[in-house]
């Protein structure tokens, strides 16, 4: 479960990389976590457009910007959310807090309409710092942000991410690595861990769109 901590260290990242994962016609929208309301403003098209937040200031400021935001975790929520409804879901840095994704997942689609499009951004464990500090450090400590935030529950890579969709019977239809771009002094260590482990290794994240 995600931390008032850890939401407040995340309120200003803005996610413009996720805008490619969006699909072309969506009319109704609705964000898992979606803090303060920001990414509202890379969904262009008009819409309705639904939040849920757990966080009350958060929840409070993004009620400003969207058609409605119903304050609680997901799954304290979900029988507020109509079935059945919604062609836009997205979930940037959430099912990595869930103690059962899988379960997320399975009733999100009955949220969904035929044909409805599910967006996610998921943390890569194999992402090279984390491998140095494993592997280099022999270290795994946990942090306020990143990879090893303390409030993640469960840790993906991208043959997981792929798994885990598939199994709860979403298919996919776009998913690239993204990631902050490599600075000069981490190049070569980049490239052995790339001859090593795959090319996989270089990013922090990866974007997905999904359909049921």
């Amino acid at each position: 479960m995600i931390s008032e901590q850890s939401q407040q260290a995340y309120s200003d990242i803005m996610r413009p990389e996720m805008v490619p994962f969006l699909p072309d016609e969506y009319s109704n929208v609705l964000e898992i976590g979606c803090n303060d309301g920001n990414f509202r403003k890379y969904v262009s098209k008009p819409c309705e457009y639904w939040g849920v937040e757990p966080f009350k200031g958060a929840a409070d400021i993004a009620k400003t910007r969207m058609n409605r935001v119903l304050t609680g975790f997901y799954d304290e929520v979900e029988n507020q959310i109509p079935d059945d409804y919604f062609d836009l879901i997205i979930a940037n840095d959430v099912i990595e807090h869930m103690e059962q994704p899988w379960n997320f997942l399975r009733t999100i689609k009955k949220k969904m309409k035929k044909n409805a499009s599910l967006v996610l951004s998921i943390p890569n464990v194999r992402y090279y710092k984390n491998l140095k500090e494993l592997l280099c450090d022999r270290d795994w400590e946990y942090k306020d942000e990143g990879i090893l935030d303390i409030t993640h529950l469960r840790f993906f890579t991208e043959k997981s991410i792929v798994r885990l969709l598939n199994e709860n019977y979403f298919e996919i239809e776009k998913m690239q690595g993204i990631g902050p771009k490599v600075k000069k002094r981490y190049l070569f260590l980049l490239w052995v861990l790339k001859i090593i482990f795959g090319k996989d290794v270089e990013f922090l994240q990866f974007g997905v769109r999904a359909k049921i």
